[in-house]
Formats: structure tokens, C-alpha cells, sequence
């Protein structure tokens, strides 16, 4: 079994900690194997040193459901610690949260795909470790979906943001602890920053094997399941398509009222998507889009995670539904993430032009190997971080 960064920390601690004042970035699902909370292993073991804590998006207890919906500082009702928060007035860490601390130790569930926002708050406090003299530490954990495929195209100058700070594909193939290798090195932020490496983790596993039990890092990742679809599904969001918010199996299912799913199965039969089965279906979300309607569409089954090609996917999928119904489907309207004039759909896409191509119908394969110079490029400089 997989040992994770947090309990390598406790078997192991490092010289530097010694009579050093601590934060955590943490949630909810930041255990141990055993269910241990992070934040009861490092207050416990290091008497008088956590001085406070810091939430992501989502909160504390991953309690706000979607985009957009801030949380607010409070105080830990275990330890009586301040929780400031990093999704809420502001996304960067002040001078004044980081005068807490000497060394900010970070200890997130990643899920592998580009915009999940809990990678750019690593990447913001590495910039304010950076500008104040502290100390980052990744306490590193596995990428549910794998540390070797790559995929999608790397996001352009024009449509950084909170879901693509930098340069790099939907899908990159590094854990935590490795991105923020690559955030503070080649992407040139320059902090103080190490990571307490797992052991037993390969690069070719699947959340499956490495024995740890699946805890949801965010509302809508209640499973790996849900991780492996992820860095295709999640386009749906930039849409009026459900991608399943509402349901029990967001991500995983999606659909609206106005879909046939036997024209769009008819439409993406002939396409090579491996690895995966698309079962039609019709749904009723709770909430979110379409709440209470009858939505018409598939679940995607996942048959063979090393084969499946989530994005391409996904991609296939969009082209479809938005050629089949020109009048019906729609761009979801701005603000996504804090951008109010850019699409949504373009900052997920990180692209308008691969947005244009897809809708216009040229071939997604065709346009997968027009990124590939693009990638062979992104993994020689993700092969350089490489931890394991």
C-alpha cells in the first residue's frame, strides 16, 4: 500500500520543522490511510507549533456545491485555530495570514486535470512564500488518474485564469507536490519549497492500487470514477448541457431535455473512443441546470482507464451534441471563475480557437495531432520534476 506524504512527515520529520510556527492548507479529505485528519496528526505531534490553517475552494468541510461560491475565515472549533480562507475575498495569501507561519504546509487531494482550482492556490502561496520569505511544503499524494498520460492542449496566453494559470494540458500526469516543482521552477516562482515524498506510488497506478480509500476532495468528486471522466466531462460545465450537478453521479452522467441519445450515439459510433461506454439514460437533477427536468443523455463508463482518452472524449461528445442542436444548445454566459468577459467554455478549453474548431466540426484527432509538438514539449519539462 501506498505510504502518503502525511504519515512519511510524522515517521520521518525533518531538521527544518524543529521550533518552527506551522499552517496547513487542508479540507476535509486531507487523512491519513486510517482516516486520520491532517491537521489532529500535525497539531498532536508537533505541540504548539500549527498555529492555523488554510481552506481551498469549496471550504473547510467542501460544503459549497459550485463555482464561484466564496467562503469566509473562521475559527477551527477542534483547536480553536483561525482558518483562513483562500476562496473568498481573496485567492492569495495576505502578508498579514502569512505572519502565522514560517513554513506553510499544503496537504490537498489533486484530481489530475487542469482545472481544478486547488493546484493555483498552491501555485499563489508559493507566490506569497516567495515575496515574504516563508517556507512550502508539499505533503504529496497520489494523482487518481496517473502520472503518465498527458493529454489536451496547453492553455494559451490569452485565457490564463484561476482554472489555467499556466501553460499546460487538461490532463499532465503529475501529482501535487510534482506541480508544484514545476510552478516554483520552470514557471519561474522561485520560493522556498520541498516535498515529503510518498512511498510505494508508481507512475503507472490507478487510484485502485494503491490501497488508500477514496475520500471526495470537493462536493462533486464523490469517487474515482468521477476523477477518470473529469478532464473531459468537466467541459460540460462552460454549457446549458447537465454535467450531472444535481444527481448523484455528476460528471459521470450528463444530458438536457432536448437530446436524443440514439441520434447522438448514432453520431459518435464511428469515433475512436476507447476505454469507455457511453449507456444512454435519462436523469433528473436535483439542482443546477435543468433542476427537475427529465434529461436525456448517457452515462460514460469507464472500461479501461489506461486506454480511455477522457478529453477526446468529451470533445467528440460536444462536437455532437452542439452540430445535432444548433437551436437548442448553448454557451453558458460569463462569469466563470472570476473572468466576466471571457466564455467559459474558453477558459476551460483554454482556447477559443480549439472551442471554434470542435463546434465547426473539424476532426478531433486531427486536431489532437496539432497539440502534439505542443506536448512532447510539456513532457520533457514535466519529466525534469518528476519525484517518482
Amino acid at each position: 500500500m501506498v505510504r502518503l506524504g502525511i504519515e512519511q512527515l510524522l515517521a520521518e520529520p525533518p531538521a527544518w520543522m524543529k521550533n518552527k510556527k506551522l499552517g496547513l492548507l487542508c479540507n476535509q479529505a486531507s487523512t491519513d490511510s486510517v482516516f486520520r485528519h491532517s491537521r489532529d496528526l500535525i497539531y498532536s505531534s508537533f505541540p504548539g507549533s500549527l498555529t492555523c490553517l488554510f481552506s481551498p475552494q469549496h471550504g473547510f468541510f467542501c460544503e459549497k456545491q459550485d463555482n464561484m461560491i466564496e467562503s469566509g475565515h473562521a475559527l477551527d472549533a477542534v483547536t480553536g485555530l483561525p482558518v483562513f480562507s483562500l476562496y473568498g475575498e481573496t485567492r492569495e495569501p495576505s502578508l498579514e495570514m502569512f505572519d502565522h507561519i514560517d513554513i506553510l504546509l499544503v496537504d490537498l487531494i489533486d484530481v489530475g486535470t487542469r482545472v481544478y482550482t486547488f493546484m493555483y492556490t498552491l501555485a499563489y502561496c508559493l507566490q506569497a512564500a516567495a515575496r515574504f520569505g516563508k517556507k512550502v511544503v508539499v505533503l504529496d499524494r497520489p494523482n487518481p488518474i496517473g502520472g503518465e498520460l498527458i493529454e489536451g492542449n496547453l492553455v494559451a496566453d490569452e485565457y490564463r485564469s484561476f482554472v489555467g494559470l499556466y501553460a499546460i494540458p487538461m490532463r499532465y500526469g503529475l501529482t501535487l507536490g510534482e506541480l508544484g516543482r514545476l510552478f516554483n521552477t520552470h514557471f519561474g516562482i522561485r520560493a522556498d519549497y520541498d516535498v515529503i515524498r510518498m512511498d510505494g506510488w508508481q507512475r503507472q497506478m490507478s487510484f485502485g492500487d494503491t490501497g488508500l480509500p477514496w475520500l471526495f476532495p470537493s462536493p462533486n468528486m464523490p469517487a474515482e470514477a468521477t476523477a477518470l471522466v473529469y478532464p473531459g466531462q468537466v467541459i460540460w460545465e462552460g454549457t446549458n448541457i447537465s454535467e450531472g450537478r444535481g444527481t448523484t453521479l455528476p460528471f459521470e452522467i450528463f444530458g438536457a431535455p432536448f437530446i436524443d441519445y440514439e441520434k447522438v450515439g448514432r453520431r459518435v459510433s464511428e469515433k475512436n473512443l476507447p476505454g469507455c461506454i457511453l449507456r444512454p439514460l435519462v436523469f433528473q437533477p436535483t439542482s443546477n441546470k435543468w433542476a427537475g427536468q427529465d434529461c436525456k443523455g448517457f452515462q460514460l463508463h469507464v472500461t479501461d482507464p489506461h486506454a480511455f482518452r477522457p478529453y477526446r472524449t468529451s470533445l467528440t461528445l460536444l462536437q455532437a451534441v452542439s452540430q445535432l442542436y444548433p437551436d437548442e444548445f448553448k454557451l453558458k454566459p460569463p462569469p466563470y471563475e472570476y473572468e466576466y468577459d471571457k466564455q467559459p467554455l474558453d477558459m476551460i478549453l483554454g482556447s477559443r480557437s480549439v472551442r471554434k474548431a470542435v463546434m465547426e466540426g473539424d476532426d478531433i484527432e486531427e486536431l489532437e495531432a496539432g497539440w502534439q509538438e505542443d506536448l512532447q514539449g510539456f513532457d520533457e519539462i514535466r519529466r525534469s520534476c518528476f519525484l517518482y
